[in-house]
């Protein structure tokens, strides 16, 4: 019994000095991770906002108001303009250039005991809401904007009201500040009710507008539009486009156009309304002058007038000029001949352009002028004597007898 009553009271032992290890191991736990926590907590950046143009004071931690310490932003020393009060630093009328890493440090040992990133901005205003239905029946968007920058993350809270009732909203992916929502039901009389809420650390601010659907049609411009001249028709030019993708369903919701062109040299624009047809041809233009060509489109009932498509510039047909060719006096080709070249090592001497008649003129000239004299001199003279002596006289236009004297 006694050896029974030893064994109890060891096993006992044993469990409460396991208990009281166990106890011990989570007292010195929960002391490291409060020590890991509040040593964390002096690492990482804290981020504190404030208002433009204002006066900041910033906190060292938990420090108590007589400890010493000193500060540095961005890596280096504090400059002298900034006031120290114990563990405060204060800013005043800090501006854009004031934004940075503020740590902190206590002496005179110099521990870090806590790093602040100061953030400089303004609180938003009312943004600007506008909404659009560019897939009529299907849906509508709002997107919105910011007059003036804040400086510091804003985010926006949106809420649809349509018949006293919300409306899911569904974030853009591509667009950061622009929603979709769906039409609960087509044709309603009921207005839509957008709120849009501007949020940042330094405050908010909202905008409500109401509309009707019909009011918010807007289709998306016409795509692909082209213009083409037309052979032989130097006044016309044929001009085709295709209605817009976002359009879901243009049967049932059919759009019409409206046509504008000019010519480059003129501002004055020339318009064409159509009904649901996606070609024009334009039969008044310039000869030769280059044009610049826009559609729109519109809900054939509802609604307003898209954006002007894309300008295309295209020119009316231009007939070819005929080529230029050169004539000469016979109406028979003429035939080229290549004449030989001569060796450069035997220069050859030029002949005188003379032919063979000329050459053959040349030397029977000198017999056929005494020929001539002869002639002239064998002409026969009446009522001379042979004894007498005669003398002649020649002049240009022939012949003439001269009185004779008597020998």
């Amino acid at each position: 019994m006694r050896r029974e009553g030893d064994n109890v009271r060891g096993r006992r032992t044993v469990k409460w000095m396991a208990n009281l290890v166990t106890s011990l191991c989570c007292v010195v736990l929960a002391a490291v991770v409060v020590a890991y926590a509040q040593r964390r907590s002096q690492l990482v950046a804290r981020n504190q906002y404030e208002r433009m143009a204002s006066d900041v004071t910033m906190q060292c931690g938990s420090l108590d108001n007589d400890a010493s310490v000193s500060w540095k932003v961005n890596g280096t020393d504090v400059k002298a303009q900034h006031r120290l009060e114990g563990p405060r630093l204060i800013l005043a009328a800090v501006n854009l250039g004031h934004n940075g890493l503020y740590s902190c440090f206590q002496n005179p040992h110099g521990e870090r005991r806590d790093t602040i990133f100061l953030h400089i901005g303004i609180s938003p205003q009312e943004p600007t809401v506008y909404c659009r239905s560019n897939a009529y029946p299907k849906g509508f968007y709002c997107s919105w904007h910011q007059l003036y920058a804040t400086y510091i993350p804003t985010t926006f809270e949106v809420d649809v009201q349509h018949n006293q009732r919300s409306l899911e909203v569904q974030k853009d992916s591509v667009h950061k500040n622009r929603c979709h929502v769906r039409f609960p039901e087509v044709f309603s009389s009921f207005p839509y009710k957008v709120n849009v809420t501007a949020v940042n650390a330094l405050g908010k601010a909202s905008t409500t507008i109401s509309f009707e659907e019909s009011t918010i049609v807007k289709p998306d411009p016409p795509e692909r539009v082209t213009a083409t001249p037309i052979r032989f028709n130097a006044r016309r030019l044929e001009v085709s486009w295709h209605s817009p993708a976002t359009w879901p369903d243009i049967d049932n919701f059919p759009l019409k156009y409206f046509l504008r062109y000019r010519p480059l040299i003129r501002d004055q624009w020339q318009h064409v309304e159509l009904s649901d047809s996606t070609s024009h041809t334009i039969t008044d233009a310039y000869a030769g002058k280059e044009y610049i060509i826009q559609v729109a489109a519109k809900d054939t009932e509802i609604g307003t007038w898209s954006d002007w498509s894309v300008a295309v510039h295209s020119t009316p047909w231009i007939e070819d000029p005929l080529p230029i060719t050169s004539t000469t006096e016979g109406d028979f080709p003429t035939e080229t001949k290549t004449s030989p070249i001569p060796s450069s090592n035997a220069p050859q001497k030029a002949e005188p352009p003379v032919g063979r008649a000329a050459r053959v003129f040349t030397f029977f000239s000198p017999l056929l002028l005494g020929m001539l004299l002869l002639f002239i001199c064998m002409c026969p003279v009446e009522n001379v004597d042979v004894d007498q002596r005669i003398c002649w006289d020649v002049d240009c236009e022939g012949s003439k007898r001269v009185k004779g004297e008597d020998a």
